[in-house]
């Protein structure tokens, strides 16, 4: 049985990283977490998206991909689970970028996405703009304290836009409604969602 391979997605703050983590730890997965605080861009992007949206979105895009360089060894030999797809910042760029901007922009994504593994499964956490408000504020990170309901509420649209056309396997699961930090039983409710969407690996079980 081949290595499999899954990744969570979902807007900021609705648990991504926190969800590959109890899966990490529960199954033995190898976890690749996005870096996200490296972004010397961020904190002038969230004051004023338009004058920093191309350096901020450039800076990610490569290190996105040398990670997933990294990556695409590590999958041919561990299962492993990423809180983020590389095709999600392409979500990012085309609504922050500038049509220009994002035309060169797509040119280099396309040529690092076609060098890339692709997720056996993408498990999107959805959430209401007011519960991912409430947990950004809980989690008090500086570049994000200027983040406003409004461009929350974009991405939540431009996420749901983007898994309405996305072609491959994913699964949703309702961050509102399922508490997987404080209730085991929810946790074991989105396993089960995702055995259900037909991936397999050697010691897929609960322990």
């Amino acid at each position: 049985m081949g290595k499999l391979y899954l990744c969570v997605e979902g807007v900021i703050g609705v648990g991504k990283t926190t969800l590959t983590l109890m899966i990490s730890k529960r199954f033995g997965f190898h976890s690749a977490l996005e870096i996200v605080e490296e972004n010397p861009f961020l904190t002038n992007f969230y004051n004023d998206r338009e004058r920093w949206a191309f350096q901020t979105q450039l800076f990610f895009l490569l290190s996105r991909y040398s990670q997933q360089e990294e990556l695409l060894k590590i999958v041919k030999r561990e299962n492993v689970i990423a809180d983020y797809t590389f095709n999600k910042d392409k979500l990012f760029a085309k609504m922050n970028l500038s049509d220009d901007q994002f035309d060169l922009y797509e040119r280099v994504h396309n040529v690092l996405n076609s060098k890339i593994a692709k997720p056996d499964l993408v498990v999107y956490l959805k959430a209401s703009a007011g519960t991912i408000m409430d947990r950004i504020a809980m989690r008090d990170r500086v570049f994000e304290r200027s983040i406003n309901e409004e461009y929350i509420s974009e991405l939540i649209k431009a996420y749901d836009e983007f898994f309405s056309k996305y072609s491959e396997k994913f699964v949703v699961i309702d961050a509102d409604e399922n508490d997987f930090v404080r209730n085991k039983k929810d946790f074991n409710l989105i396993i089960s969602k995702i055995k259900k969407c037909g991936v397999e690996f050697d010691n897929w079980n609960m322990r």
